[in-house]
């Protein structure tokens, strides 16, 4: 008897060639496609349709608007009402994709569930038990957006790109299928925010709405005026519409104050954060009184560094052996081993 797998279906060619790969396992499949917005997608929920009926799978529509919009699109406004830069694609994937979805699995009699993220889950000796490892695809690899998935999940978990060494992989074999979606272009905005607008977003959405203020020198030096702190991000350099005799960046933004904090790029590195809302895929936990040393990634496109944690209280203090440019409050710090699995990570506090 063939094990029956969940798979999510966005309409999109990683998710589509997913379902052919788990048939040539030999699983049973079943397409899900999570409706997740007021305005909802029919041409991604068709697009999914179609391959399902091509492939001769069955397929669910998820109605998880409400969830969606607690769990992802109020946190988004939250964080960046507390002038913190989010990172929704994870709040998504631990709470929708490993969350709802995987409940969704279990009302279905589905023992795993597939996404098409580009990762890799595998049974480590070294840690005596399922891992979630980096990709072979190392440029979309997204391993940083998958830290929060509960460890109990993971044996659970197929990620059937996960050998494949390029996009281009997959795409050849959508079109070996003959798929309508081979071709079709990869979305990389914010699925809930229109043309990318996120600053037309926030204030639309915002309960305390953006503030004019102060743009301030570290030293106090009042250089001009900001429109808003939702408009600005650590490291940032253009737009800033101040004039000084040497290059700014955005060093701080201080909710305080209202004010954006500028100086010298050399005042964007530092060596420590400390981070909250952890979460351990790998049984390292025991390490960190000592100091677990890992490698540390604080932004997708980020290299990883290298870097020893230790448990503060309910925190952990991340220290990094050589210093680290624009760490941001909001965003993700990842850690992993040498050989490219996912120890856990948490959300940046300061």
């Amino acid at each position: 008897m063939k094990e029956k797998i969940l798979l999510g279906m966005s309409g999109g060619v990683d998710s589509s060639t997913s379902a052919i790969l788990l048939q040539k396992a030999g699983y049973e499949v079943i397409g899900c496609t999570m409706n997740l917005l007021e305005k909802t997608n029919e041409n991604a929920i068709n697009d999914a349709k179609k391959v399902c009926k091509k492939l001769g799978i069955e397929h669910y529509t998820l109605d998880c608007k409400e969830e969606f919009r607690c769990n992802v699109i109020n946190k988004f406004i939250e964080e960046y009402e507390n002038a913190k830069t989010p990172n929704p694609c994870v709040e998504c994937n631990k709470h929708m994709k490993f969350g709802t979805f995987y409940k969704k699995a279990k009302e279905l009699g589905c023992k795993f569930i597939a996404t098409g993220h580009y990762a890799k889950i595998e049974y480590s000796k070294k840690y005596n038990q399922y891992v979630l490892r980096k990709s072979n695809e190392e440029k979309k690899d997204q391993t940083y957006f998958l830290y929060g998935i509960p460890k109990e999940q993971i044996e659970y978990i197929v990620f059937p790109l996960q050998n494949n060494t390029s996009k281009e992989d997959t795409r050849n074999l959508a079109k070996e299928y003959n798929l309508e979606i081979a071709n079709k272009k990869d979305s990389q905005e914010i699925c809930f925010i229109e043309n990318d607008d996120y600053q037309k977003f926030l204030r639309e959405n915002m309960n305390n709405k953006p503030k004019n203020g102060n743009i301030v020198l570290k030293t106090g030096q009042i250089l001009g005026r900001h429109n808003g702190l939702i408009n600005y991000t650590i490291g940032q350099r253009k737009g800033l519409g101040i004039s000084y005799k040497e290059p700014l960046y955005v060093i701080k933004l201080d909710i305080n104050k209202n004010e954006v904090v500028v100086g010298n790029e050399k005042d964007l590195y530092k060596s420590e954060l400390e981070a909250f809302d952890l979460n351990w895929i790998v049984n390292v936990e025991n390490k960190l009184k000592e100091g677990l040393e890992c490698l540390a990634k604080i932004r997708y496109r980020a290299k990883e560094a290298k870097a020893t944690v230790y448990k503060v209280g309910s925190l952990v203090k991340v220290i990094f052996n050589e210093p680290q440019r624009a760490i941001t409050p909001g965003q993700s710090v990842v850690f992993y081993d040498e050989e490219g699995i996912v120890l856990g990570g948490g959300k940046i506090k300061n």
